[in-house]
């Protein structure tokens, strides 16, 4: 998933760190992670993992760059 950020948003992250998440079952499994990317910033991203019978990679769906530690982790 680092990588298809990277890619979206033109920009190699330092570090990528899943610091809190929540998750949703639907047709498969949502993940709304907040990921530290440097030292004061961070990305909050939207996962999608398919069912297991359908063999799908993990799709980065969305995300909001410029976030900081104690913003809070809502769904968008």
């Amino acid at each position: 998933v680092k990588s298809q950020l990277e890619e979206k948003v033109q920009k190699k992250f330092p570090m990528f760190k899943a610091v809190e998440f929540r998750s949703q079952v639907v047709a498969g499994m949502n993940y709304l992670i907040k990921v530290q990317v440097d030292e004061d910033d961070f990305v909050h991203i939207r996962v999608f993992e398919s069912l297991p019978h359908e063999s799908k990679p993990v799709a980065l769906t969305s995300y909001q760059t410029n976030k900081g530690r104690h913003d809070e982790l809502a769904d968008f």
